[in-house]
């Protein structure tokens, strides 16, 4: 199991493991793999522009994504790191969002996945990272705690909706 930056000879891998998700119905996580990847090379490079900071919204922060990608380079999961901390970021989004293909959700990949985002944190000068997740979301809040994660204040959205936050130190080893 290890965290690869989005290429084009992953093309193949990765389009299975988005139409999982369109399939599902469900939302997906990380928000940059809602990026339509029917462009594929522009789609890699549109990500790798974001890990340099460059072309960036006004409002946004530079940001580096990786794919969990399994033995026989299966594509299981995306995760998506914020260099710096906006104070909607602060407040809801965190520095790690990450998510796994529905298909394997239950095999402690999102574990896993977390654990080696905190180490390509810490390679980005994050020793604390802000992870963050739904109050309903036990699953995630589960991941989070598995990795050490320190609660903090809860932050409420203006629907009501809890958003758990936690602290979590960078660079666990593998």
């Amino acid at each position: 199991m290890r965290l690869i930056e989005p290429a084009i000879e992953w093309q193949e891998n990765y389009l299975s493991f988005y139409q999982e998700w369109v399939d599902s119905g469900e939302q997906m996580t990380p928000w940059v793999i809602e990026k339509d990847p029917s462009d594929f090379s522009a789609m890699v490079q549109y990500l790798e522009n974001n890990s340099k900071g460059i072309n960036i919204p006004d409002g946004f922060v530079p940001d580096s994504t990786f794919w969990l990608i399994n033995e026989q380079g299966r594509v299981l999961g995306a995760v998506n790191i914020r260099h710096a901390l906006t104070e909607l970021l602060r407040n809801a989004g965190g520095h790690i969002g990450y998510g796994i293909r529905p298909s394997e959700r239950q095999k402690g990949y999102a574990t896993q996945l977390l654990r080696l985002a905190l180490g390509k944190a810490k390679e980005l000068g994050i020793q604390h990272s802000l992870v963050v997740c739904d109050q309903s979301n036990t699953a995630s809040m589960k991941t989070i705690l598995n990795n050490g994660g320190v609660e903090d204040e809860d932050f409420v959205e203006e629907d009501g909706n809890v958003v758990k936050r936690f602290w979590v130190n960078g660079g666990l080893d593998d």
